[in-house]
């Protein structure tokens, strides 16, 4: 079905106009998310493919969150994530990724929403160029002085910086939080650390009681070249391109919906703004009224030339 903009509305104020209607949003998002029988992924290169086309997408389907995920595009349609562990989805999924870790297929870690998180290595720059870090492997002293990180957070970073990758269960004894009393703190401290790009998991140990842990290392030096893309590109370039991919993978969003799948990165409302309205005058994205939604939608212009 073609999208594009009929003629009749050629000059018509854009908040009057009505492009899309609801059932066509989910129809789209269905097969670009993967949400088909015919689209379903059945290998781990198909995996890999997926993630490098949408960009960045949850590894479970998260509640509230519009993104795609990579649980739902190997099942081929939208199902709960079952409890069993012998459920073929569930055994691809967390097998692949156990697979990828430290071979730099994808940036795999807790991200956006704070949960595990795909991105692509073409997006990957774009997602670190909005953080802290700056290339030298000891500009966390400056984050930590300046009161933007905690000290377990420096705890945690400088174990990993003396001695190089470790599981969970070594890391919590050298950042000296093995405690029982401190293991929330370090699951929490964990996470703000992949959240800001400064460690990633890169395999897995049979260590622990469940003998599975994952192996955690510095960001910088598991991918050098990482921060030089980076610097080459400026903050407001890096919010445009991370928006636009938002926009073309969920078709439609309003502006609470896009700041919700951001809101680790910290913008400010005038970022998230700045960022929408030069996108609306780049004509990269369009505003337009749906039909059965209140407010204006936000939709990504490569979304109305496509005709599936």
């Amino acid at each position: 079905m073609n999208v594009e903009l009929p003629a009749r509305f050629i000059g018509a104020p854009i908040d009057t106009v009505t492009v899309m209607t609801l059932d066509e949003i989910q129809r789209r998002r269905e097969f670009l998310y993967h949400r088909t029988p015919e689209r379903r992924l059945h290998t781990v290169e198909e995996a890999r493919a997926f993630v490098e086309e949408v960009g960045f997408c949850h590894f479970w389907p998260i509640k509230g969150a519009e993104l795609p995920n990579l649980f739902h595009a190997i099942a081929g349609r939208e199902r709960p994530v079952p409890m069993e562990h012998d459920d073929a989805d569930i055994g691809k999924c967390w097998g692949w990724k156990d697979e990828s870790l430290g071979k730099k297929w994808w940036y795999y870690g807790k991200l956006l929403r704070r949960r595990a998180t795909l991105v692509s290595l073409a997006m990957l720059p774009y997602f670190y160029a909005l953080t802290e870090n700056y290339g030298d492997l000891n500009d966390y002293l400056e984050e930590y002085e300046a009161g933007m990180m905690t000290a377990e957070a420096r705890a945690i970073y400088e174990a990993l910086l003396e001695h190089g990758p470790l599981d969970t269960v070594r890391l919590r004894r050298e950042a000296h939080m093995s405690a029982e009393s401190a293991k929330a703190r370090f699951e929490r401290t964990l996470t703000e650390l992949q959240v800001g790009l400064k460690v990633l998991p890169v395999g897995v140990a049979e260590a622990g009681a469940w003998k599975y842990a994952f192996i955690y290392e510095i960001v910088q030096r598991h991918w050098p070249e990482l921060p030089e893309q980076a610097r080459q590109i400026g903050r407001g370039e890096a919010r445009r391109v991370l928006v636009a991919r938002y926009l073309d993978n969920v078709v439609a969003s309003d502006r609470k919906m896009i700041g919700q799948a951001f809101h680790v990165l910290k913008w400010t409302p005038g970022e998230l703004e700045r960022t929408i309205n030069t996108l609306l005058q780049e004509q990269v994205i369009q505003e337009v009224q749906v039909t059965g939604l209140k407010q204006p939608q936000l939709l990504s212009s490569r979304v109305m030339e496509r005709v599936l």
